[in-house]
């Protein structure tokens, strides 16, 4: 580790701490139908769409309305996506001459952007159409992005009204997301990538010759304007298959750190919008506090045993330290261009969120350094979060949190002015439970039947992260990946598809249930034994439940792969690739 490492992190979290408040307050005034710098052009477009769509925007839903109003739009989006990657060969824009996508993985591909998961079990540059990575892939990221933030805001809503039967409009809040967060933001960052080197044509692949005087196909295309909204939206879906560790999507330094900071930027911006919906911000600084606290855990981590280098290398006298001539360390699987430290922070910044862009391959990290990634996930990607899908997790968490003290002090417990009774701690803890059905459960499945064991490029425990990872990404709808495994096969198309659509939708729709519960209740005055949910108590007890929550269920699936791993490595040994 050196100095300037940690100076680089230390940077990245003032960016992040700078931008939540004013991005809060202008997603604040968004959602609630308040006037911004760009209603003047965007207003006149958005009564277009409600009109065309026949949506009334005064109208609010009921949760079961809103919920059902967002299955409709994403099974329209499953469908009509899967229906694009199949017909390709015969739509226009696709000049390299891609085939039709294969069905296992057209459905595979379909359920994982519309989940907001962007998981990728083929190499996007020989296999989808300049149509199908615009009209299909870079839309869904904008719809299934706003989507997350909708619900988040719904669940916010349940919290902030009082009395009420309703949580907000699904199609008001995708179009205002969409209309006056997402593009905006996408169309400056976009241009801003163009300018630093990023293509963006719908011109041919470009032929050239190699210095041995051999031909080689260099993939182009609309790349900046799908990198920007894969990184705003944490979807991570990548135009190459070496997503941001390829040149072509992330250039140098510079939109590597911009690309950091959009992952974090809304999820981070959306607890200042609890905070200000609720009327006090300091709630959500406390979320916020309770995210810093266990991303900096994660990034340290990460970032020391990478940093480290493999204690299995001392025997054959490999310098690991840094210098002036090496970056020392872990360098496997990593881009020169970005070091050990940018690349523990990427990696630690995309699976706190739901992003599954990678700059480093997870496969070639330290079994410490992977277990980092791997725990993010496994907590449900509250700590900063996907767009929407992080608060809404850490809200679930949150009630747990007051149902505990609430124990402990023996009254019924409260949390933003509101009692949470049976219903909603039942509900809370029915979403929570599905995530652990899913990764455990696929697990489990994948690691005793030939299907799933065929699939895997290491034996002993590697193997095994390699699958557990696999599911843990699917069902976090995190989209990253320990590259080891191969994923394109029946088996794992369906299985990680089922995964997906559990842990964007059994996960959302309990909460949903909750909000919509909430919602119905007057707000309580504090009064002396209201639990203060502001303080470092609360943060200290939010952060505990989430770790204790976390290590009780996974421990011992991890203990089976990265732990493992870590002690034989320490004794010098290393694990042979399966034949």
């Amino acid at each position: 580790m050196t100095a300037n490492g940690w100076l680089q992190i230390a940077l990245f979290c003032v960016v992040v701490i700078a931008i939540t408040r004013p991005l809060g307050g202008y997603m604040n005034r968004v959602f609630n139908g308040e006037r911004t710098f760009l209603h003047p052009v965007l207003r006149p477009v958005e009564r277009l769409i409600y009109w065309c769509c026949g949506v009334d925007e005064k109208h609010e839903q009921h949760w079961l309305i809103y919920a059902a109003a967002m299955l409709l739009f994403s099974l329209a989006g499953v469908l009509s996506l899967y229906a694009l990657q199949r017909f390709q060969a015969m739509l226009p824009f696709n000049p390299a001459g891609q085939s039709a996508v294969e069905q296992s993985l057209a459905f595979n591909t379909a359920i994982s952007f519309i989940t907001n998961t962007n998981w990728q079990s083929y190499t996007p540059e020989t296999t989808m159409s300049y149509l199908t990575q615009m009209a299909g892939l870079a839309v869904h990221n904008f719809v299934s992005a706003a989507t997350g933030i909708a619900l988040a805001v719904a669940v916010i809503r349940g919290f902030a009204q009082r009395e009420v039967k309703t949580i907000g409009n699904f199609w008001v809040d995708l179009t205002r997301c969409t209309l006056y967060v997402l593009l905006p933001i996408s169309m400056i960052v976009g241009l801003f990538f163009v300018w630093q080197g990023m293509p963006q044509t719908l011109g041919p692949y470009v032929d050239a010759a190699t210095l041995e005087g051999a031909k080689q196909t260099i993939a182009v295309g609309p790349v900046a304007s799908q990198e920007v909204i894969k990184m705003l939206g944490t979807n991570g879906g990548g135009f190459f298959n070496a997503n941001s560790a390829h040149p072509f999507e992330n250039p140098n330094a510079l939109t590597n750190f911009v690309q950091m900071v959009l992952i974090f930027s809304l999820g981070a911006g959306l607890t200042n919008v609890l905070g200000r919906m609720v009327k006090n911000e300091k709630q959500g600084w406390a979320l916020f506090a309770a995210m810093g606290v266990l991303f900096l855990v994660g990034a340290a981590v990460c970032y020391w045993s990478e940093a480290q280098g493999n204690p299995a290398f001392a025997q054959y006298h490999v310098d690991q330290a840094p210098n002036a001539l090496q970056a020392g360390g872990n360098m496997e699987g990593k881009e020169v261009r970005f070091g050990i430290a940018n690349s523990a922070l990427f990696t630690t910044v995309t699976t706190d969120a739901s992003c599954g862009a990678v700059n480093t391959m997870h496969d070639s990290l330290t079994p410490l350094g992977g277990a980092v990634p791997l725990v993010n996930i496994q907590l449900g990607e509250v700590i900063f979060g996907g767009v929407g899908s992080g608060l809404y997790g850490i809200l679930a968490f949150a009630i747990v949190a007051m149902f505990v003290a609430g124990l402990m002090v023996g009254r019924t417990p409260e949390y933003l002015g509101k009692k949470l009774e049976a219903k909603e701690v039942k509900m809370t803890i029915l979403a929570l439970l599905s995530l652990p059905l899913s990764i455990l459960g696929w697990t489990a499945l994948a690691t005793v039947l030939p299907a799933g064991l065929a699939g895997t490029a290491n034996a002993g425990p590697h193997g095994f992260s390699e699958i557990l990872y696999a599911f843990t990404s699917a069902t976090g709808n995190n989209g990253s990946a320990f590259a080891g495994l191969s994923a394109n096969t029946l088996f794992y198309n369906v299985t990680l598809a089922f995964a997906m659509l559990i842990g964007r939708f059994v996960f959302v729709i309990p909460l949903l249930a909750v909000a919509g519960s909430l919602a119905q209740k007057k707000l309580l005055a504090p009064s002396a034994g209201t639990f203060p949910t502001t303080g470092p108590l609360f943060v200290g007890l939010l952060v505990g439940v989430i770790l204790i929550v976390g290590g009780l269920t996974y421990f011992p699936a991890v203990s089976l792969g990265p732990v493992v791993e870590q002690v034989a490595m320490n004794h010098g040994t290393l694990y042979a690739a399966s034949p």
